[in-house]
C-alpha cells in the first residue's frame, strides 16, 4: 500500500529542517518549543469534529500530523527516534493490546471488557505503580486531570457519597476563597491561588458525580460567552462606535439584553 501525498509531506517537512536550506523558524524549533502548538492544533481539531465540518477536520488534523512530523524529524535528527521507528512501537503495542483481534479472534467482548483487558495488559508491561493515583494522572489539561483524579479516587473508595455532599464541599471551598480575600482589597496571592485552585477542584468533582466532564462544561462555557461577546460587539460597531472605547456599564447593559434574547 503506497502513500505518496505522506512520503511527500515527509519531505517537505525535511526540507523545512535543512540545515543549509531550511525555514528559519522550523530550524529553532525543539521538542520543548513546539509543546504549545501540538496542543493547541489538538483542540482546533477538537473544535472541527465538534462543528461535524469533514473539510475542517481534513484541514486540522493534517496541522496535526504537520506536529508529529516535526517531532519525528527533531528525533531523527538526534537519532533518538524516527516516524518508522515509532509507527513500530505503536503498531507492536496495539496489537499486544488487541489480543483479542489479533489472537484469539474474540469479537464478542464488550467495549468496557475491551478496555478492562487494556489496563491489565498494561500493567503487565509496565508493572504496577506504587501509588493508585500519581503524576501521571496530571498528564491532561487541568480540568481533565482533576475529573481522571477523581475517577480513580472512586475506584479506591475515596469519594463522597452523592452530589449532595460534594455541593457542601464547593461550598466550603468557596467560603475560604471568601475569607482570603478581605474588604481592604490586600490579599495574599499564593494562599489565593491554592483557594482557588482547591475550588476549581471540587467543582470538577461535583460535575463528575453529575455525569459531566467539566472540562466540557468549560468548553461550552467559554463558547456561550464568545458567541454573546460577539453580538454585543455586533451592537456597538452598529452604532458607528469601538468597543475599547465604550464605556463598562454600556457593555453591561448591551450583555444583559444580548442575554435575555
Amino acid at each position: 500500500m503506497a502513500y505518496p501525498e505522506l512520503e511527500r509531506c515527509i519531505e517537505v517537512v525535511k526540507a523545512l529542517r535543512h540545515p543549509q536550506t531550511g525555514c528559519p523558524w522550523d530550524l529553532e524549533q525543539t521538542h520543548q518549543s513546539l509543546l504549545k502548538y501540538l496542543i493547541e492544533e489538538s483542540y482546533e481539531f477538537v473544535e472541527a469534529v465538534e462543528e461535524n465540518n469533514p473539510n475542517h477536520m481534513e484541514e486540522e488534523i493534517g496541522d496535526v500530523l504537520f506536529q508529529v512530523l516535526l517531532h519525528t524529524t527533531i528525533g531523527e535528527e538526534k537519532q533518538n527516534f524516527s516516524l518508522e521507528t515509532s509507527a513500530k512501537v505503536l503498531a507492536d503495542k496495539l496489537i499486544r493490546r488487541h489480543p483479542h483481534v489479533f489472537k484469539t479472534q474474540d469479537l464478542k467482548l464488550t467495549s468496557e471488557q475491551v478496555l478492562e483487558n487494556w489496563q491489565k495488559i498494561k500493567i503487565e508491561e509496565k508493572g504496577k505503580t506504587k501509588y493508585a493515583i500519581n503524576e501521571k494522572d496530571l498528564h491532561a489539561p487541568a480540568l481533565e486531570s482533576s475529573y481522571k483524579i477523581g475517577k480513580k479516587s472512586t475506584r479506591v473508595n475515596f469519594d463522597w457519597a452523592n452530589y449532595q455532599q460534594v455541593l457542601m464541599k464547593v461550598e466550603e471551598e468557596w467560603q475560604e476563597v471568601k475569607e482570603e480575600l478581605p474588604p481592604t482589597g490586600q490579599y495574599n496571592k499564593e494562599r489565593v491561588q491554592e483557594e482557588i485552585g482547591d475550588l476549581l477542584f471540587s467543582v470538577a468533582q461535583l460535575a463528575r458525580h453529575l455525569d459531566l466532564n467539566p472540562e466540557e462544561c468549560l468548553r461550552m462555557a467559554n463558547k456561550k460567552f464568545i458567541k454573546r461577546f460577539n453580538k454585543v460587539e455586533d451592537i456597538v460597531i452598529s452604532t458607528g462606535k469601538k468597543i475599547e472605547e465604550t464605556p463598562q456599564e454600556e457593555l453591561e447593559e448591551l450583555w444583559v439584553r444580548v442575554k435575555k434574547k
